[in-house]
């Protein structure tokens, strides 16, 4: 790791009232995503591949980034690992060496599925702050917005 980029680790969750297997199927089409993703604009698959168990999935993601009173357009690329069962891990790579690492998971419970989001954010220490706050938000946002869904 260089001295100029920081990492955070943070943990989001929510409470969504549906089975497991519907709350993991909304969650990873990352076209419903953009409906409930705050920073989200646009999501176009740039690549699919099969794998032994499961798929790996890749988007080219548009967001608006808050900063102060504009909004900047930025694209990355997001990379989604779904195996048939289990967490889904995922990637998300932009510039100026910002990383999202997440691993989500789907527990049964008794009001339906506690969705779980571990996220590993790295970014240059001057982006870090702001980057590692705007990600919590957001993904705090977008939970919510799948609970919604559901209700």
């Amino acid at each position: 790791m260089s001295w100029w980029v920081a990492r955070a680790e943070r943990t989001v969750t929510e409470e969504i009232p549906a089975p497991p297997d519907e709350v993991r199927d909304f969650y990873v089409n990352l076209d419903n995503i953009k409906q409930v993703h705050p920073l989200v604009v646009a999501v176009h698959t740039t690549d699919r591949r099969e794998t032994a168990d499961g798929y790996v999935q890749t988007y080219r993601v548009q967001d608006r980034i808050p900063m102060g009173p504009l909004r900047l357009r930025i694209s990355y690329v997001a990379i989604l690992h779904v195996p048939h069962t289990g967490d889904v891990t995922a990637e998300s790579r932009q510039f100026p060496r910002v990383r999202l690492h997440t691993t989500v998971t789907f527990e049964p419970i008794a009001a339906g599925t506690r969705v779980t989001e571990h996220m590993r954010i790295e970014a240059p220490r001057v982006l870090a702050g702001m980057t590692t706050r705007e990600a919590v938000k957001a993904h705090i946002t977008m939970l919510a917005g799948i609970r919604q869904i559901f209700e």
